[in-house]
């Protein structure tokens, strides 16, 4: 309910400041278990996706925003609770895994995912190769993968920056992309690197991004969003 109210009232405010360019968002399934995957390059990226999917999408999210104190840890609590984040302990040896497997219930619930194949934010623009976590996911699942791809949200949000600044940015999503029967037979290892290369392949077409030709790799002065 709580979800329902923002997107009826945060939703259009949002449009009306920024006026995001939206493409491809009947590519999103309407319903069913599907998995966005994005570039990503500000703190803001997770909440421009869910805004402009026209479905309810959620990601994981750091548990710290659940236990804080006062008003802020009150409004924190309820908003990441309303948007549909998945709240994980990114402190736990087994977080990797824990993340993967949260994801995996969400979407057997028949739930829409979004996921950062790079790891990180990319701090420099450019589009760095994908982590195979989300063709685990996809292939475990079963479930299609939409591309998508973000344009403009570095200078909406930028690195360092609290406050959002008011300015136009774009969110494509692409054609789902279906892996059913795909890599039968295929060694699960090298179905998963395909699987995410191809994915990533999609999302560099869409955003033009140069291609770092690397993993990018979080520093320690940079949290992860």
């Amino acid at each position: 309910m709580l979800y329902r109210a923002l997107r009826v009232v945060v939703r259009p405010t949002a449009f009306a400041i920024y006026r995001p360019e939206v493409i491809g968002a009947d590519n999103v399934p309407a319903e069913g278990a599907v998995i966005l995957a994005s570039n990503h390059l500000s703190f803001a990226d997770s909440l421009v996706i869910p805004l402009t999917s026209p479905r309810q999408v959620s990601f994981l999210a750091k548990d710290d925003y659940w236990t804080g104190t006062g008003v802020k840890g009150f409004v924190s609590r309820h908003f990441f609770t309303a948007i549909g984040s998945i709240p994980v302990d990114r402190d736990d040896t087994r977080a990797a895994q824990l993340s993967l497997d949260l994801a995996l219930a969400h979407l057997r619930e028949g739930g829409a995912f979004g996921i950062y194949p790079e790891g990180t934010r990319s701090r420099d623009g450019l589009l760095y190769r994908g982590r195979t976590g989300v063709a685990w996911l996809a292939l475990t699942a079963g479930c299609p993968v939409v591309p998508v791809a973000l344009t403009g949200t570095d200078k909406l949000q930028p690195v360092g920056s609290r406050i959002p600044k008011v300015v136009k940015f774009r969110v494509e999503f692409g054609t789902p992309i279906d892996f059913t029967g795909r890599f039968d037979g295929v060694p699960a290892g090298r179905a998963r690197r395909e699987a995410t290369d191809e994915i990533m392949a999609a999302i560099h077409a869409m955003s033009g991004q140069e291609l770092a030709g690397r993993y990018n790799e979080r520093t320690p002065e940079q949290p992860t969003a």
